[in-house]
């Protein structure tokens, strides 16, 4: 059975079909967030604090790290925010994290003085791309995520997307790096733009576990990009990719409609052993009067303790793909 381990200094985490679905909270990401960006250009990480405690608080598994402040050159300016912004949240939580920058020397900089076995977000099937990071990734002995795409863009056809999918898988194993330390990403398209994106995402996640047997991610709200009640869609997309193979996903875990999602497909799933973790997540929740929803409680884990469920901002990985 696939495995991918991550871990902090002392957590470690299994991503892998078996297990409860990991969930990478994709808050600290300054791309389309004019605030935030502003912020940490500024030096003040008042909301990166804030938003690393509230996902931890709120079930994550994971937290994706990136500074990417697009107002200013990322050569410049990620290697060294990169690095202040993970020590500054690898001080916070005990949660792995995913270092999630798409300059090369900000990777490395901050591979330098992560703590336990962090996630690389990302490396592409571009050659150049797989020359600069696959070092990195066996040198540190980390996992990667694989994005499926490369000089040719993002294809329509998911075929395609497979093929690229595996051929970073195979340029992994030539630099001695194991398929289970490869997590794909098979790139989810908008459904209100593509009407079959769905169709093609499960299709790709059921090939991509069947031949090619790596654990799977992705920006999630993406799914949902364009549509009113965003969160609707998403929280039904969740249930169905897992059903189909995904082990993880870059989503906000302070949405507790999809967080809600997720731990009720690990308890379907079997992942989520005599329903434990939904048992102690909901065991006081209440309806509120008149049918009116009610968010979900917060969950909290004791110190060492893991959440047994398993985003990434969208913009960074929308950002992304638009440049192709």
């Amino acid at each position: 059975m696939t495995r991918t381990i991550v871990a902090s200094a002392t957590r470690e985490i299994i991503i892998g079909f078996d297990q409860p679905f990991c969930v990478i909270g994709e808050r600290i990401n300054p791309t389309g967030r004019k605030k935030l960006a502003a912020e940490m250009i500024a030096g003040n990480f008042d909301t990166v604090i804030r938003d690393a405690l509230e996902q931890a608080a709120c079930g994550a598994t994971m937290l994706d790290v990136n500074a990417g402040v697009t107002s200013v050159n990322p050569n410049e300016t990620d290697p060294g925010l990169l690095v202040q912004t993970l020590e500054i949240v690898q001080g916070l939580v005990d949660l792995p994290l995913s270092i999630d920058s798409s300059v090369t020397a900000a990777i490395e900089a901050a591979l330098r003085v992560a703590k336990g076995r962090p996630l690389v977000n990302s490396v592409t099937g571009e050659e150049e791309k797989l020359e600069a990071i696959l070092p990195l990734v066996k040198k540190y002995n980390v996992p990667v995520v694989a994005i499926s795409n490369d000089e040719t863009g993002i294809s329509m056809d998911p075929d395609v997307r497979f093929a690229v999918a595996k051929k970073i898988v195979e340029r992994c194993a030539d630099f001695g790096i194991p398929a289970h330390d490869v997590v794909v990403d098979p790139l989810v398209m908008p459904i209100g733009a593509l009407g079959d994106a769905g169709r093609q995402v499960f299709a790709l996640l059921r090939r991509l576990r069947e031949e090619l047997k790596v654990n799977t991610t992705c920006g999630l709200s993406n799914i949902s990009f364009g549509l009113p009640h965003r969160h609707g869609i998403n929280a039904a997309f969740i249930p169905m990719v897992i059903g189909a193979g995904m082990t993880s996903a870059i989503m906000n875990p302070v949405r507790p409609q999809e967080m809600e999602a997720v731990r009720g497909a690990n308890v379907l799933n079997g992942t989520d052993e005599n329903c434990t973790n939904w048992i102690r997540t909901y065991k006081d929740y209440k309806p509120a009067e008149g049918g009116q929803a009610v968010a979900a409680p917060t969950q909290v884990n004791a110190p060492g303790e893991s959440n047994g469920n398993g985003g990434r901002r969208r913009g960074g990985r929308e950002a992304r793909m638009a440049r192709g």
